[in-house]
């Protein structure tokens, strides 16, 4: 009797057969010893077209890239890397996909089980290293593991509040031999189960308030776009009439012109979305966490209002701000049935009080910031221009620092999820790769990094992967040859003791052709409007390094652990 031997493979095919089964497209990542069995493998898939991968030049790149293109796409991005540095080098990608709730899932190579622990070559103990910020990680010690183990890292990944995975891969698994099966197409853990439908007593509580509200308020976070509950807010706000403010990861949830939008709060946000928060009696926060940099000092946060918290992180609930509705709930799920229970009212009075402040603001801050002194050019009027050129229609990456700003403030968004940016960790070095993610996830839109000159070089080498991969990203360089954010503060705090914040750049137009990517400079405001033109129509990546006020500042601005009233206007 002759028995038909069973069809092995690698860990290594397991690993990219289950990434394809699970729907992955592309793969950002540099291959690395402890990695190689898997990048063998892939060789052959990507020359079948099953899967793509992109090289990036730094670990960190490959990270930030998974990020933008999560966050374009709003599906699981995947990078990898390689043990020891490779696998160090994600550290500060995953944080900060920790901390803006962004679902990546990260693979990375492992020396062989039997020598962890030694100390061996290239060894570091990325698990422990990761524990704290990510959503789960775990080291794959058997190659039969693999498929389910993957199945449930983009599960935890994108459900619930999303966040990084990470999968540990040593290489011996990578070569064992395994019986193929698909991953599973539903997963069940008993001890993680996000709720995402509200309770009804809750919601009806909320109702309730927002119904006998006489100044009710609205602010929208990133949890509303992770729910793509952008019908059903405006659904909500219309109905109700209430005056509506976005955080920074919350821009473009609403189009700019929308009558109930009244702008972005935080540190640099709107005057009247700041300073009318102590006036609200009731405030809705959907999807939110009353970061630090929206409520300013605590103890004088929003005194007058009934806190109404929506959040499907339970953890979040009554963690900086006491909430007299917490409802955990999806952001989608419990807009629906907020709906059904509000009343339609007319808050045109409350409205008119934010209009007001816009008023000030706009002669007070905007029609300064838009201005130019002769040929000096400002950093908002780049974003101004920009936003008129596109017709608000493209997805802005911001960097970190001044350049941050500049978007939510100036650049008139029309279409959803089209910001991306990093806020809770705050890593300079985001925007480029992060454009790249963003490219790769929708190479139909206009894509379009805005960098200061500082954050550029810590992930100038991406540069590479763009011109590599001919990926039409445009990027535009504020270049004031500061660390503009940190001089900002030195001169509005520390008598303009400018400690280590000048830097002397390097040609950042020879460094772009060095890598073939056509780039031009600006210096005159006069030749913008026309450079601005070449970076738009061009169909290959473009680099416009522009040449700014040294000293420019953003205003409005909330000092640092002071309140919202305490808000600084110029």
């Amino acid at each position: 009797m002759v028995h038909k031997s069973k069809n092995l493979i690698s860990g290594g095919e397991a690993i990219i057969r289950s990434l394809i089964d699970l729907g992955v497209k592309v793969i950002f990542g540099i291959p690395g010893g402890a990695l190689l069995p898997t990048y063998d493998v892939l060789y052959s898939f990507e020359k079948k077209k099953k899967i793509k991968h992109i090289l990036c030049r730094h670990e960190q790149g490959a990270a930030h890239a998974a990020e933008g293109y999560a966050r374009a796409s709003r599906e699981v991005g995947v990078c990898m890397a390689t043990s020891g540095p490779g696998a160090t080098n994600l550290v500060t990608g995953i944080c900060n996909a920790y901390m803006d709730s962004v679902p990546i899932v990260c693979l990375t190579g492992q020396v062989p089980t039997p020598v962890i622990g030694t100390d061996a070559f290239q060894e570091a103990d990325i698990i422990g290293i990761t524990a704290p910020i990510t959503k789960w990680n775990y080291q794959i010690t058997s190659a039969k593991e693999i498929p389910e183990i993957l199945a449930k890292a983009f599960y935890i990944a994108k459900t619930g509040r999303p966040g990084p995975v990470l999968i540990d891969l040593p290489k011996n698994v990578q070569i064992e031999k395994m019986e193929y099966y698909p991953p599973p197409k539903k997963v069940f853990i008993d001890s993680y189960q996000p709720t995402l439908k509200p309770h009804i007593k809750q919601i009806k509580l909320a109702a309730k308030l927002l119904n006998e509200a006489k100044k009710p308020y609205v602010l929208v976070g990133h949890g509303v776009l992770i729910s793509k509950a952008e019908k059903e807010l405006k659904r909500f706000i219309e109905k109700g009439n209430y005056p509506t403010a976005v955080t920074l990861h919350g821009v473009s949830t609403l189009p700019y012109d929308h009558p109930l939008f009244v702008g972005f709060v935080g540190m640099h946000g709107n005057y009247g979305a700041n300073v009318l928060t102590n006036e609200a009696d009731v405030i809705l926060a959907i999807g939110m966490r009353f970061d630090d940099r929206v409520t300013g000092k605590l103890s004088e946060y929003a005194k007058n209002a009934k806190i109404i918290h929506i959040d499907i992180d339970p953890a979040e609930l009554n963690k900086n701000v006491k909430a007299e509705v917490p409802i955990v709930a999806d952001a989608k799920e419990a807009l629906k049935e907020l709906i059904k229970h509000i009343k339609k009212r007319d808050h045109s009075d409350w409205l008119k009080e934010f209009r007001k402040y816009d008023k000030i603001e706009k002669e007070k801050v905007i029609k300064k910031a838009l201005t130019c002194k002769g040929e000096i050019i400002k950093m908002a009027y780049v974003v101004d221009l920009l936003s008129k050129k596109t017709k608000g229609e493209a997805i802005v990456v911001a960097d970190v620092g001044q350049n941050q700003m500049l978007p939510p403030r100036y650049y008139k968004f029309k279409i959803p999820n089209s910001h991306i940016t990093a806020g809770g960790l705050g890593p300079m070095g985001f925007g480029l790769p992060a454009s790249i993610g963003a490219k790769v996830a929708f190479p139909q839109r206009e894509v379009v990094a805005i960098l200061g000159d500082g954050g550029f070089q810590m992930t100038i080498q991406e540069l590479g992967t763009i011109s590599h991969y001919q990926i039409p990203v445009k990027i535009i360089v504020l270049n004031n040859s500061y660390l503009g954010m940190v001089r900002q503060w030195q001169e509005l705090f520390y008598q303009k003791r400018y400690s280590q914040t000048f830097l002397k750049n390097p040609d950042f137009i020879q460094i772009s052709k060095g890598y073939g990517i056509e780039a031009e400079r600006v210096i005159k405001k006069s030749d913008l409007s026309k450079a601005l033109d070449r970076l738009i129509f061009s169909k290959k990546p473009y680099l416009l390094d522009v040449i700014v006020e040294k000293e420019d500042k953003i205003f409005p601005m909330v000092p640092a652990g002071a309140s919202l009233k305490e808000i600084i206007l110029e």
